[in-house]
């Protein structure tokens, strides 16, 4: 467990040694950043993508929230920072691939899965909720296959179909549509079991399999 000063401490060192030892590219990178892939990750401490994939500094631009959620298409206002970050990743910086990576013990798929927050005030799990509820068609079909008891097997249907239904909503963006059709954007699935540090990728059978 990390404490503030224990980050700290980190980055005293990251600028001993991390940083000497990629000085060029942070130079390079200093001038504008141009990422292949946009991954979009749980905000769980245990699923960073720069360790997942070994990724270095300006490889990877990454989004992430509880759940590893992307929500539909929605023009009408708000604040929107899945959105926003998604649409500068797909028209700003071009990005080729988008990858949502779900994983192993969500904690946001749980909250869905037993509704523990639903009905909360603010500050008790209301912004959780709301938030999950992006998954209660998923969590219709976890539980209609599953039954309502909160199991391993459960909880891991609803990480996968947390990650098709951000794929799905995905494709309710005009420029991510736009772009898949022409060939200039792929999306890609995938699961990291934080228990064994195997990745599963989603295939054309929309089945998850180890990478």
């Amino acid at each position: 467990m990390a404490d503030f000063q224990t980050l700290l401490e980190g980055y005293r060192r990251f600028r001993e040694t991390g940083y000497p030892a990629q000085k060029a590219r942070y130079d390079e990178l200093a001038s504008g950043q141009s990422p292949g892939t946009m991954v979009i990750g749980c905000s769980d401490s245990r699923v960073s993508p720069s360790l997942i994939f070994d990724a270095g500094p300006g490889e990877i631009f990454s989004v992430r929230n509880v759940a590893n959620l992307v929500p539909p298409f929605d023009p009408s206002g708000g604040l929107h920072g899945v959105s926003s970050a998604l649409e500068f990743a797909v028209t700003q910086l071009e990005v080729s691939d988008i990858f949502v990576l779900g994983h192993g013990g969500c904690g946001g798929c749980q909250a869905a899965l037993t509704r523990d927050f639903h009905g909360n005030d603010p500050g008790e799990g209301f912004f959780i909720a709301s938030w999950i509820a992006l998954l209660d068609e998923a969590r219709a079909k976890v539980v209609s296959e599953k039954g309502s008891d909160v199991s391993k097997d459960a909880l891991l249907a609803l990480e996968y179909e947390g990650v098709r239904t951000s794929l799905k909503n995905l494709e309710t963006f005009p420029f991510v549509k736009e772009r898949l059709e022409d060939g200039r954007l792929t999306l890609h699935g995938g699961h990291f079991a934080v228990a064994h540090g195997q990745l599963y990728l989603l295939g054309e059978d929309d089945r998850f399999e180890p990478a």
